[in-house]
């Protein structure tokens, strides 16, 4: 099927030139800051949906103080004050406290969430991993090769 020696791009492996291995190692470096810009891109939309469930907690939890104080604080206020005869003013404020807490529940699960959009290190990650590969491929050396018998040997520098 494949002659073992040809590479990928039909050339004899032994026979790449200077040009083509520099092609080559741009092409597979382009596609890796390629790929790593789209890992920026998803871990950043994780951190930003996060964020908006912790707004939108907030704002569901503003919602249901202000929707739900007329009517459940009313209809708190006379279901206590037939269970115990108590004073309706003393009613109304229990009803108004079971709201706040409803309330206050709600606001701490927005805290939460915002805490943890705030704390993603999506693309911290990805820049560090980029250092990493940068680093990787300023120390790399080139591997020396079998001469053939035809072959002038040429002293490379490491630098």
């Amino acid at each position: 099927m494949s002659d073992p020696a040809r590479n990928v791009h039909g050339v004899e492996s032994a026979e790449r030139s200077l040009g083509q291995l520099v092609a080559a190692a741009t092409t597979e470096m382009s596609a890796l800051v390629h790929d790593e810009i789209a890992l920026a891109k998803i871990q950043l939309r994780q951190d930003v949906k996060r964020g908006a469930v912790g707004g939108g907690a907030f704002g569901a939890a503003g919602v249901v103080l202000i929707f739900s104080l007329p009517m459940l604080s009313f209809a708190l206020a006379y279901g206590i004050h037939a269970w115990t005869d108590w004073h309706l003013s003393v009613c109304f404020v229990l009803s108004f406290v079971a709201n706040l807490l409803v309330a206050g529940l709600l606001a701490l699960i927005g805290v939460v969430f915002a805490k943890k959009a705030k704390q993603g290190k999506g693309p911290q990650k990805v820049a560090a991993s980029a250092k990493e590969t940068a680093a990787v491929l300023g120390n790399a050396k080139p591997h020396p090769r079998e001469v053939q018998d035809d072959t002038v040997v040429v002293a490379r520098s490491s630098v």
